[in-house]
């Protein structure tokens, strides 16, 4: 009786011995497998890619250039920045040209302001210009709701007055024809004023030039008031005509000279 116990016993011990280890088996199988798709998913996409050791010589043939000769690079001319040396008076519709630059006023379709870099070969007069092949255009930069015409002046009893002076712009007729933009005329009264005491101030400042080797001129439209007879101060404007392009009071013409030495310049 005792000895078929023990046999039992035994017999239930080895089973259960061998339940735990086929699990275990099947457990680090499972486990083996799993690893193994794991690193399989993580590699699926691997590229190899080539190795060169530092030491090994190379058969590619780089180009060599020390004897190219490279030219210089030419550096852009930045007119602009010459011009307005000095800061822009204001920064309200500012449009450049060849030598000089302006800000526009839409409201009296004509200039604020008209900055001039005057040198003594733009006064010179050396080369061949001509004011009479020199023509008045509009300014098609500006929307036609804004831009002056030349029939805005017409019998409006007012000249077409250059701001920025054709004659100080001798050195090519191209820059001579861009004064003749509108956007550059202001309407001034033409005996007395435009053609006599404007006409004189232009030449002194021409003079000016030829004696300097830099001039910087701004020049612009007034609207001052004028007291009546009520005591009360008034801006009267004038319109030219139907396109409410407003006539001036005053125009005014500020000037700077920098008179440099030869081996500065």
């Amino acid at each position: 009786m005792k000895r078929f116990r023990l046999l039992t016993t035994l017999s239930a011990l080895s089973a259960g011995a061998g339940f735990c280890a086929g699990v275990k088996y099947e457990t680090h199988g499972k486990g083996q497998n799993e690893q193994g798709e794991t690193e399989s998913r993580n590699c699926r996409y691997y590229i190899p890619l080539p190795t060169v050791s530092a030491a090994a010589p190379t058969n590619v043939d780089f180009p060599s250039f020390s004897n190219t000769v490279f030219p210089t690079p030419t550096p852009p001319s930045n007119r602009i920045s010459e011009i307005m040396k000095y800061g822009f008076p204001s920064l309200d519709q500012i449009k450049s040209y060849d030598n000089f630059v302006l800000s526009y006023d839409r409201r009296n379709r004509t200039a604020h302001w008209v900055f001039e870099h005057i040198k003594p070969e733009h006064v010179s007069g050396k080369n061949e210009t001509d004011r009479d092949q020199s023509s008045f255009q509009e300014d098609y930069s500006i929307h036609p709701y804004f831009r002056s015409t030349n029939y805005d002046y017409k019998a409006s009893g007012y000249d077409r007055g250059h701001l920025a002076a054709a004659a100080n712009h001798k050195h090519s007729q191209h820059a001579m024809d861009q004064t003749f933009t509108l956007s550059n005329i202001s309407p001034q009264v033409g005996r007395g004023f435009n053609r006599d005491a404007w006409n004189n101030l232009e030449r002194f400042v021409r003079g000016v030039a030829k004696m300097n080797r830099n001039v910087y001129v701004c020049t612009g439209p007034l609207y001052l008031p004028k007291r009546e007879a009520d005591g009360k101060l008034y801006v009267n404007l004038v319109s030219c005509d139907w396109s409410k392009q407003c006539g001036c009071t005053h125009t005014f013409l500020q000037g700077r000279g920098c008179r440099e030495l030869p081996w500065r310049v």
